[in-house]
């Protein structure tokens, strides 16, 4: 049974957006900035979701329940920029039905 997600995204410019994402389209937070174009071509996503680059992080603003920070997670954001303890990389959440509602801001380009 096919489920959709609403989403707020706050892009690096301050504005909100609401949007839609798939929940079975095995999509994660940063391909969904990426397929609504909430982020300027080749500034999100650089590593192609490896985990490896930070360029998709993001601050979660709204109290869900995410699965747990995997290592590879952990230790790129140990050398990300602007990391604050609610900041996760998109590339490792996956869009489950259990975020709607999920609040994000997107980090900014370091």
């Amino acid at each position: 049974m096919e489920q959709d997600v609403t989403i707020k995204i706050k892009d690096r410019d301050g504005v909100i957006h609401e949007v839609v994402a798939p929940t079975d389209m095995a999509m994660n937070l940063m391909e969904v900035v990426r397929s609504y174009e909430l982020a300027p071509e080749g500034t999100i996503g650089i590593c192609g979701g490896m985990a490896m680059c930070a360029s998709c992080q993001c601050y979660v603003n709204s109290n869900h329940e995410l699965p747990e920070m995997t290592d590879d997670e952990d230790a790129m954001l140990a050398e990300a920029f602007d990391v604050q303890d609610n900041s996760r990389l998109g590339c490792q959440i996956q869009i489950t039905p259990a975020l709607e509602g999920l609040e994000v801001e997107l980090a900014p380009e370091s």
